[in-house]
């Protein structure tokens, strides 16, 4: 072990109030696309593109089978050894009367299926729905959501056309609503989720330790969570396989796989 990681170690030990920043590194590490750069297409569009208010309401049809597929590869793949570790830590230090908060970009859920109980997920989930009639949220992890997404979500470049008729994409159960459903995803230019982003922002002002796993820290508000948490002189230890923009700003940095790295400092 080097001396990195065992002052890194030495440190957690003693850490009663645990911040853990998690984004799609780790999550690539089980085979979740990232749809990152210029080589991350669905088809011929950027994920960018299809991850707004605007290209929903201009296409529904368009935007449901990208977020099926993306449903239907999350459903299938599993947690990796840095999702587990993650969830063994928190339950040790649960048990000792600590805490732990698992703080994710990522909306494929693969933390809570580790074991992780206490994670916030800033960009909302790939198995919940919102109604666009009268914003009810429901979990929804049946695959595929609607019987006329099946079949229809294939990431093939040749496919061009989506035009299934609206009524009959994901509609609303509740009392009879019918309203159409879209993904409960923070589509850009949306505003995080006030009460999650409150709690966020309360462990980052509280954590007595951080560590940020898998993410390019790029992504704001999120970006900025571990600098502030560095300022307060808390140690804070990057997890990813380069350096980032941020990295200057932290006390620690191991560079390699999550499932590698992350493992080892969470092993106490």
């Amino acid at each position: 072990m080097n001396n990195a990681m065992k002052s890194f170690k030495d440190t957690l030990s003693t850490a009663k109030n645990v911040l853990i920043l998690s984004g799609s590194g780790v999550s690539a590490e089980s085979g979740v696309p990232t749809f990152r750069g210029s080589g991350g297409l669905w088809r011929t569009y950027q994920a960018t593109y299809l991850a707004t208010p605007q290209a929903f309401k201009a296409n529904p049809s368009l935007v449901w089978e990208f977020y099926e597929y993306r449903r239907d590869v999350a459903s299938k793949v599993h947690p990796n050894k840095a999702h587990e570790a993650i969830a063994n830590f928190e339950k040790k230090l649960v048990k000792e009367g600590k805490n732990v908060t698992i703080v994710t970009q990522n909306i494929d859920g693969l933390h809570q299926r580790a074991g992780s109980d206490n994670v916030l997920e800033l960009h909302g989930s790939l198995f919940k729905t919102r109604c666009t009639e009268c914003d009810n949220i429901e979990v929804n992890r049946t695959i595929p959501i609607c019987p006329a997404l099946e079949g229809k979500c294939a990431p093939d470049p040749d496919v061009m056309s989506s035009d299934i008729p609206v009524e009959e994409l994901p509609r609303c159960q509740k009392n009879s609503c019918g309203g159409l459903l879209r993904p409960h995803i923070v589509w850009f230019g949306e505003s995080l989720d006030e009460e999650i982003l409150d709690k966020a922002e309360k462990i980052v002002e509280t954590c007595d330790a951080c560590l940020i796993v898998g993410t390019s820290s790029i992504i704001y508000p999120a970006a900025m969570f571990a600098p502030r948490v560095a300022e307060r002189s808390v140690p804070v230890a990057e997890f990813n396989l380069e350096d980032t923009e941020a990295t200057k700003h932290f006390q620690y940095h191991f560079r390699g796989p999550c499932t590698v790295t992350v493992t080892e400092a969470l092993t106490l």
